[in-house]
C-alpha cells in the first residue's frame, strides 16, 4: 500500500482523479522553454527586473527597434533590461516594422529595405548572436494566404512566399552570416505547407535555425502532441535533422494570469522541450498578463516562479486524460544532486490523488516530507502574497517505492506545487491554513445588473473570469449586489473583491454589512470592464450568515467573486531556503525536518541564494533568518548582517523584492517575513512642498493625496521638480514615487491597448541623473508607486525629477525609507 498524506482541503463526494509521476523515466533537462511571452517587455524596467530576474525566461518576441505595429516593445531597447536579468534569446518579428494589422502588403520590393535596415541594426548590436530573425508572422493567412483549401491557389501563392522566403533568408544571411532565422511561422499547424516547406528549404539551401508556427486555440490543448509528433515526421520524411522549435505565440486571453490554465499549456511544451512564447492579446510590458503593474506578482506570475524553480530533469506524468482540454494536466522534475522532485499540476476542480513511483531510497532515504502549496486566480492585474502552504507532512515511502499525495478540494483555476526532500528526523510545522470561502457575482442578489459570461472554451479571446461569469452594467443608482455569506467565529476577515473597472478614473461602491452604516470602496481603473484586478479590504464579522453588500457608488464596477479569509495575526511568510535561487555550491542538509520541513541549504564562502520576498505594499517588514549562524542579507543595494534569531526590520516595496543572503558559513532553513508594510519612519513630502521651474506646476485634483499633483513636468531641460529631503541618518533609502500618467497611441488595432511608459531622470544632491522608467497607470487619476534605491546624506538632500527630451509623469508624492530601519 502506498503511503499517503493527510488530506489538505475538504473531501468532495466524487471519486479522485489520479495523477502518476514516474521519478524512474526521465525526459532530459528541465529546459523551461514555455515561460517566454510575446511583447512580455515593453521597456526597460517595464516590467521591473524584480519581476522578471526569477522566472528565467529563455525567449521573448518583440519588435524591431522603430517598428510602427506597437508604440513600444523595441526589441533592441529591452535587450537591456532582458538581458542583465538572466534572458535567453529575443526573436524579431521583421514584420512589425509595419503599422496596420493585419500588415499592409506593398509587396516583396518595399519589404526588403526595412529588412536590411532591421539586420543592420540588430547585427551591430554587440548581444546579435542572442536574436533571432522571424522574417514573415503568419504567412498562412497575412499576404500569402497559404491556409486555402482549393490547391491549385495553394500552389500559387506557396510559390510566392517560397521565393520570397529564399529571397529575405538570402538578403539577412548577406548582411549577417551566422543570423539565425525562424519560420514559417503560421498562424496554425498545416501539414501540407511544412511538407513543402521543409523539401524547398532543404533543396534551396535556406533551412530556418528555429521552428516556429501558432497554437492560438482551446483545441491546441488537445492538438498540440499530434502536431508535434507529425512535424516530427516530416523532419525524418524529408531527411533532416530536428529543429528547435518554438511555439512564439500560444494561448488565448481565459488562459492567461490563470494558473490552472497555464499549467496544461506548460506541461504540454516543456514534455516535448519546445520552446514557447503565450500570445500577445492586450498590453506590452507584463509577460502576458504574469506582471501586475511593474512589480507585483499574481497568481500567474508565481507559477511560472515554480516553473523557474525545477531543475534536474523532467519526469513522466501520467494525467487521468491525455490530450484533452481543460483537464488535470502536469509535469514533474528529479533532481537526484538536491536530493528534490517536484511537481505542478492543476487545471481541474475536485479531488486528485498524485501517486508518485519509483521514490529512489538512496536519493530520498526511508521517508520524504511533502510540501503542498497553491498559485491561485488573482485577476490578470491582482496581487497574488507567496503562494500558501496547505499541507506540510513527513511520511513513510511504501514498500512498493510509492508515496501518494491526496489533494482535496482543488479549484479550476489554481495550479498546485508538491515538493519531496528526505524525511530525516523531526518533525515539520504543521501548515496553518485559515479559515476562507469565495463567493460568485453571479449566484448573489443582483439588482438592477447583468450576468455576463466570459472566456470558455467556445469563446476562448474572452477573458477570464471565475466560473466563467461575471456581473456587469451595474450602471444605475439603484445597482448593487448582495452576497449572503456564513463565517465560523468572531473576528476580522479580509475581503478580497475581483472586479474590473473601466471608467476612466477610480470607481466606487458602498459596502456595507446587514444594511448597516456603508463604507466607500475605493476600485482603480483596470484596462478593461473584464480585465480582473483584486481589491482587498477588512472587514469585523460575528459569527453566522450575514449579507454583505456592494452598492453602486460614483462609478461604474463589475463584479466577479468575493473571497472571505478569517485574519489571525500580520500576514507572515516563510521561504523555504532548499527552493532559494542559488549560485556557488552550497550542500542541502535534510537530516532534520523541523520547521519549514524542506532540510537546510548550507551556505559557505562563495555560496549565495536569494528568496523572492512579497511585500503587499511599500514600508517596512521584520524580517529573520532562520540560521544556524549570522548570515548577511542584501537588498536595493544595501547589505545587513542578520544575528540568528535576531530579526531585521527592512524596507520592501511593493510587489516582489529579491533578497540575496551570503554566509561564511551558515546552516539556513528558511528567510521569515511577516508584517504588513508599516510606514512608522519613513519620510514623506507631497508635491506641494516641492520647488517648481521651467513650466512644471501643481494641478488639483480630487485624487491626489493632499489635493493636487506636479503636472506638465519635463518636455524641456528647465522643466523641474526639486525637492528638499531631510535624512536623520546616511545610507541607502528608497525613494517610492507615487505617480500617474494615461499615455496611449491607438494603432487601430481592436485587440491591443497600446499604452506608452514615461521617463523620468531623477537626480540626487549633485550625483548623475539616473533614468527611471513610469508605466501607464490606466488613467490620469490612478496612482501607483515605484520604488527607487538612492543613497542620501545626514541633513538637506536635494531630489530633483525632470525629463528634457519628453513629459515626465505627474507626480503626487514621494516617500523615502531607510533600507535597514
Amino acid at each position: 500500500m502506498a503511503g499517503t498524506l493527510p488530506a489538505a482541503g475538504p473531501a468532495s463526494a466524487a471519486d479522485p482523479q489520479r495523477l502518476t509521476v514516474d521519478l524512474s523515466a526521465s525526459e532530459g533537462p528541465v529546459m523551461l522553454g514555455a515561460n517566454g511571452a510575446l511583447y512580455g517587455l515593453s521597456d526597460d524596467g517595464v516590467p521591473s527586473d524584480a519581476a522578471l530576474e526569477p522566472l528565467k525566461i529563455t525567449s521573448i518576441s518583440q519588435k524591431p527597434e522603430g517598428g510602427a505595429q506597437h508604440p513600444n516593445g523595441d526589441a533592441l531597447t529591452v535587450s537591456k533590461s532582458f538581458f542583465r536579468n538572466g534572458g535567453g534569446e529575443i526573436n524579431v518579428m521583421m514584420q512589425d516594422i509595419y503599422a496596420k494589422w493585419p500588415y499592409e502588403d506593398l509587396g516583396i520590393d518595399d519589404y526588403l529595405p526595412k529588412v536590411d535596415k532591421i539586420v543592420k541594426e540588430v547585427a551591430a548590436d554587440p548581444d546579435s548572436d542572442r536574436f533571432v530573425y522571424i522574417p514573415f508572422n503568419e504567412p498562412d493567412q497575412i499576404w500569402y494566404k497559404l491556409g486555402v483549401s482549393d490547391q491549385a491557389e495553394y500552389e500559387v501563392n506557396r510559390d510566392r512566399f517560397f521565393r520570397d522566403w529564399k529571397t529575405v533568408y538570402q538578403r539577412i544571411r548577406a548582411i549577417d552570416p551566422d543570423a539565425r532565422i525562424a519560420g514559417p511561422n503560421e498562424a496554425g499547424y498545416h501539414t501540407r505547407l511544412l511538407r513543402d516547406f521543409l523539401a524547398f528549404a532543404k533543396r534551396e539551401n535556406v533551412l530556418p535555425q528555429v521552428m516556429t508556427w501558432h497554437e492560438l486555440g482551446s483545441g491546441s490543448l488537445r492538438d498540440f502532441q499530434g502536431h508535434y509528433d507529425d512535424y516530427r515526421s516530416l523532419e525524418r520524411e524529408v531527411g533532416i535533422a530536428p529543429l528547435k522549435i518554438n511555439i512564439d505565440e500560444y494561448a488565448n486571453r481565459r488562459d492567461l494570469s490563470v494558473p490552472g490554465q497555464l499549467v496544461q499549456w506548460v506541461s504540454m511544451f516543456e514534455r516535448n522541450k519546445v520552446y514557447a512564447n503565450q500570445a500577445y492579446w492586450d498590453a506590452a510590458g507584463n509577460m502576458d498578463g504574469n506582471v501586475v503593474r511593474s512589480n507585483i506578482p499574481n497568481g500567474g506570475w508565481w507559477f511560472f516562479r515554480w516553473y523557474a524553480g525545477l531543475t534536474g530533469d523532467t519526469v513522466k506524468v501520467t494525467p487521468p486524460q491525455a490530450n484533452t482540454i481543460d483537464t488535470l494536466q502536469g509535469l514533474a522534475s528529479l533532481d537526484a544532486s538536491r536530493r528534490q522532485a517536484q511537481v505542478l499540476l492543476g487545471g481541474s476542480a475536485g479531488d486528485t490523488d498524485v501517486v508518485v513511483e519509483n521514490v529512489s531510497r538512496s536519493v530520498f532515504g526511508r521517508t520524504v516530507t511533502a510540501t503542498v502549496a497553491e498559485a491561485a486566480w488573482s485577476g490578470y492585474e491582482g496581487q497574488h502574497a507567496a503562494p500558501r502552504v496547505l499541507a506540510r507532512t513527513k511520511v513513510k515511502v511504501a514498500d512498493d517505492g510509492t508515496v501518494t499525495v491526496p489533494l482535496r478540494g482543488m479549484h479550476k483555476m489554481s495550479a498546485y506545487r508538491i515538493v519531496f526532500t528526505p524525511g530525516g528526523s523531526g518533525t515539520p510545522a504543521a501548515a496553518s491554513v485559515p479559515w476562507s470561502a469565495s463567493y460568485e457575482a453571479e449566484d448573489a442578489a443582483i439588482t438592477d445588473g447583468k450576468v455576463y459570461t466570459q472566456g470558455t472554451v467556445g469563446n476562448a479571446n474572452g477573458y477570464a473570469a471565475s466560473g466563467t461569469k461575471d456581473v456587469g452594467s451595474l450602471n444605475t443608482a439603484t445597482s448593487k449586489v448582495a452576497f449572503t455569506v456564513t463565517v465560523p467565529k468572531d473576528g476580522t476577515y479580509d475581503l478580497a473583491i475581483l472586479y474590473g473597472n473601466q471608467s476612466g478614473a477610480p470607481a466606487t461602491q458602498k459596502l456595507s454589512v446587514d444594511g448597516g452604516d456603508p463604507v466607500t470602496v475605493t476600485y482603480p481603473s483596470t484596462e478593461n470592464w473584464t480585465y480582473r484586478a483584486k481589491k482587498d479590504v477588512t472587514v469585523r464579522l460575528p459569527a453566522g450568515t450575514h449579507v454583505l453588500t456592494l452598492a453602486k457608488g460614483d462609478n461604474e464596477v463589475t463584479l466577479d467573486r468575493i473571497d472571505l479569509t478569517a485574519r489571525a495575526a500580520a500576514p507572515s511568510a516563510s521561504y523555504e531556503a532548499t527552493l532559494a535561487d542559488i549560485s556557488g555550491k552550497p550542500s542541502y542538509d535534510y537530516s532534520s525536518s523541523a520547521g519549514v520541513g524542506a532540510g537546510a541549504l548550507v551556505l559557505r564562502s562563495g555560496d549565495r541564494a536569494v528568496f523572492d520576498v512579497y511585500a503587499p505594499r511599500d514600508g517596512y517588514y521584520t524580517v529573520a533568518p532562520r540560521a544556524s549562524a549570522g548570515v548577511k542579507l542584501a537588498l536595493h543595494g544595501e547589505s545587513v548582517t542578520a544575528a540568528p534569531g535576531k530579526p531585521l526590520r527592512l524596507y520592501l516595496v511593493a510587489g516582489n523584492n529579491r533578497v540575496a543572503m551570503t554566509a561564511g558559513y551558515a546552516s539556513v532553513r528558511s528567510l521569515d517575513v511577516s508584517g504588513d508594510g508599516s510606514a512608522s519612519g519613513t519620510l514623506s513630502y507631497e508635491g506641494a512642498s516641492a520647488t517648481l521651474a521651467g513650466g512644471a506646476r501643481l494641478v488639483d485634483s480630487a485624487h491626489a493625496s493632499a489635493g493636487s499633483y506636479i503636472g506638465w513636468l519635463g518636455n524641456g531641460a528647465s522643466s523641474t521638480a526639486e525637492f528638499t529631503v531631510d535624512a536623520p541618518r546616511p545610507g541607502r533609502y528608497v525613494l517610492v514615487v507615487h505617480y500617474a500618467h494615461n499615455d496611449r497611441r491607438d494603432n487601430g488595432h481592436a485587440y491591443n491597448t497600446d499604452i506608452m511608459s514615461r521617463t523620468a531622470d531623477i537626480t540626487v544632491g549633485t550625483g548623475a541623473p539616473r533614468t527611471v522608467t513610469f508605466k501607464n497607470t490606466w488613467s490620469w487619476d490612478d496612482y501607483w508607486t515605484v520604488g527607487v534605491p538612492v543613497d542620501l546624506r545626514k541633513g538637506t538632500n536635494k531630489v530633483t525629477f525632470g525629463n528634457a527630451s519628453a513629459w515626465a509623469p505627474n507626480i503626487d508624492r514621494i516617500e523615502l525609507g531607510r533600507v535597514v530601519g
